[in-house]
């Protein structure tokens, strides 16, 4: 049986504390014994006040001591409100022995590395909060694109979905992946969904301030399947290269042809919707000449290829299908 510590603070988003304790209470279920133990602590013992819902706990971090895995459910973006709630917390962590298992879910990974539990590991979280999380922790192996990631006892997740997605992953690490397999089906979810950068935005906000960029921006959303180039977007602006290339990036963070090339791959996300039309036919209407390289640009920005793109898509029920 393996013990498994739940912790539960202010900051504590209440779904993702749900998800996890009933993925593991599930696996019970189905395994038909108690696999997992799962106990509720909080850094003082007392009960923790979550919005609405006063949530109960088995003892304070005493108690997790003596657990095989602690679990950090989600906490949030609010990084420096969560850090300065859970001093107690954090220094509990830094003196945690390397063999107990130690997981985050989402935002939670910056507990884990501001304890200095992630340095010279790899860890993920939110793809939301990368920039900030590799600001604050540059000694982390920051691996974004992972819906979850292991490394020497330390288990890391992605946003929301992904959490479960780590879940399912410890199920199978303590009780074997045909019980990680049989609550995966009960929960009706897919156990291989991919990279966690699939499901980021690919451009940035379409608002920017800068009155030379902005109405180039939206020249592009009607322009972007035709031959276009720097000297052609400069004329476009009225400006010349070097003030274009300086501003652009100034605005949306990525330069004018980045933004050109992220810009076409998600007009094809749009277009590989319709399953008539085949992938040259796509690669065409958005801007590239042959499709080998519409791929390959499809698969750096999306991590995944034009034709698996449109497969997952396509295995999704479509709203005229029951629930």
């Amino acid at each position: 049986m393996i013990r498994i510590a739940l912790y539960v603070c202010p900051q504590t988003v209440c779904s993702s504390l749900t998800m996890a304790d009933d993925a593991f209470r599930l696996a019970n279920l189905l395994a038909g014994e108690e696999c997992f133990r799962i106990q509720r602590v909080s850094s003082d013992g007392k009960a923790v006040e979550l919005g609405f819902v006063e949530v109960r706990v088995d003892g304070d971090l005493r108690l997790a001591e003596e657990a095989d895995l602690l679990l950090i459910p989600a906490t949030g973006s609010a990084q420096h409100r969560t850090l300065e709630g859970n001093r107690t917390l954090l220094q509990w962590l830094a003196k945690r022995p390397a063999e107990q298992q130690l997981a985050s879910l989402c935002s939670s990974a910056f507990l884990l590395a501001a304890a200095g539990l992630l340095d010279g590991r790899r860890a993920t979280t939110h793809w939301a909060l990368a920039n900030q999380f590799r600001q604050h922790f540059p000694r982390v192996q920051l691996q974004i694109d992972q819906l979850f990631t292991e490394d020497r006892n330390r288990f890391c997740s992605g946003g929301a979905q992904a959490g479960l997605d780590l879940c399912l992953h410890l199920i199978a690490w303590h009780a074997g992946d045909w019980l990680a397999q049989r609550v995966a089906n009960t929960l009706v979810v897919d156990r291989e969904r991919g990279q966690q950068s699939r499901f980021a935005p690919l451009l940035p906000d379409m608002v920017v301030d800068d009155a030379l960029v902005a109405p180039l921006l939206r020249w592009l959303q009607h322009h972007h399947g035709e031959a276009i180039d720097l000297q052609r977007l400069a004329s476009q602006a009225n400006c010349s290269t070097r003030t274009l290339l300086r501003r652009f990036k100034a605005a949306t963070g990525l330069t004018p042809n980045d933004y050109l090339q992220r810009l076409r791959i998600s007009a094809a996300q749009s277009a590989l919707r319709n399953p008539a039309r085949s992938l040259e036919q796509v690669a065409a209407q958005v801007g590239y000449a042959d499709r080998a390289t519409f791929a390959k640009l499809f698969k750096q920005v999306c991590g995944e290829t034009p034709g698996a793109f449109r497969k997952r898509l396509n295995n999704r029920p479509s709203r005229t299908d029951p629930a």
